[in-house]
C-alpha cells in the first residue's frame, strides 16, 4: 500500500510539475502585463466559483487529451462525457419484439427517433449484455435535471446489448444547442469570437466486462454545426445519417470496444 501512495504521490508531483512548467512559459510567451495578468487571475478566480470550470474543461481541453490518446488507437473514438451526465438512470427493457424506449414523457414533443446499434470489440467478438447508457437533450434542447422542467431522468436511461451484441431504442431525434454564454467560459468565447453551438448528438456509454469503458457520441449528417462544434467533439466515425420513414426517422451505428 505504501508503495502505491508513493508511486501516485510521484505521479502527482511530476504532473503539477510540468503543469507550472508549462503555465509559466504560456505567460512568458503571451508578455502579460500585470494589469493583464491580475485580469487572468480574476477571470479564473470567477471560472471556479461559478462552478464553471467542468465546462470549460469540456469545451476547450477534453477533446484534445482524448485526441491524443484515442485517434492512433483501434475501435470507435471516444467523445467527450459532457457535464450533463447524472448517476441513477433507470434501467429500461424492452417488451418482447418492440424496441426499448428511452424514459420520456408521454406527450413529449419532437421527431420519434429509432436508433440501432451493436457492439463488438477490436477483435471481433459481439458483446451481449454490454451496458449501454444513453442521455441527450429534448425538443427544447435543453437537458433534463440541469436547465430544464423536465422530470429528472427524462431522455435518461441505461440498458443492455442482446445475445449478438445489438440494442434498438425509441425515442426522439436531439437538437443542436447552445453552452452556457452567461459566465466566464461564455467570456471566453465573446474574446475569441466563438459561437457556442454544438450540433445535435445522441451520448452513449458502455460498459462490458473485460473492456475499457467507451463514452462517446453520435452525430448526424448535414448538421450545420459539425464542422465549427464549439466543444470540437466531432469525430468521422461517429456521424450517422437520419433516415426519413415518414412518421418517424432511423439512425444506426456500431461500436467497437477496446479489450482491457
Amino acid at each position: 500500500m505504501q508503495k502505491e501512495l508513493t508511486k501516485k504521490n510521484e505521479r502527482v508531483e511530476e504532473v503539477f510539475h510540468l503543469f507550472i512548467k508549462h503555465i509559466q512559459g504560456f505567460l512568458e510567451e503571451a508578455k502579460l502585463n500585470h494589469e493583464e495578468y491580475t485580469n487572468f487571475v480574476n477571470w479564473a478566480d470567477r471560472l471556479g466559483r461559478t462552478g464553471e470550470f467542468p465546462l470549460y474543461a469540456d469545451v476547450f481541453l477534453e477533446t484534445h487529451v482524448l485526441k491524443a490518446m484515442y485517434t492512433e488507437k483501434p475501435g470507435t473514438q471516444p467523445s467527450l462525457l459532457g457535464p450533463y451526465f447524472i448517476e441513477g438512470s433507470p434501467l429500461i427493457e424492452a417488451e418482447p419484439g418492440k424496441p426499448l424506449v428511452l424514459t420520456q414523457r408521454p406527450d413529449e414533443a419532437g421527431e420519434v427517433l429509432y436508433f440501432k446499434g451493436n457492439v463488438s470489440n477490436v477483435d471481433g467478438k459481439k458483446l451481449a449484455n454490454t451496458r449501454v447508457e444513453m442521455w441527450h437533450n429534448d425538443a427544447s434542447r435543453k437537458y433534463s435535471a440541469f436547465d430544464s422542467d423536465a422530470p429528472r431522468y427524462n431522455f435518461r436511461g441505461h440498458f443492455y446489448t442482446d445475445e449478438n451484441g445489438d440494442f434498438e431504442v425509441k425515442s426522439i431525434v436531439p437538437l443542436p444547442y447552445s453552452i452556457p454564454t452567461d459566465g466566464p467560459t461564455g467570456e471566453f468565447l465573446e474574446y475569441t469570437d466563438q459561437h457556442p453551438m454544438r450540433p445535435a448528438h445522441l451520448h452513449l456509454m458502455f460498459e462490458a466486462e473485460g473492456h475499457e469503458t467507451l463514452i462517446t457520441q453520435v452525430f448526424f449528417e448535414g448538421d450545420e454545426y459539425l464542422e465549427t462544434d464549439v466543444a470540437d467533439g466531432v469525430r468521422l466515425d461517429l456521424l450517422t445519417n437520419l433516415i426519413d420513414k415518414g412518421d418517424h426517422k432511423e439512425a444506426s451505428l456500431n461500436f467497437v470496444m477496446r479489450t482491457l
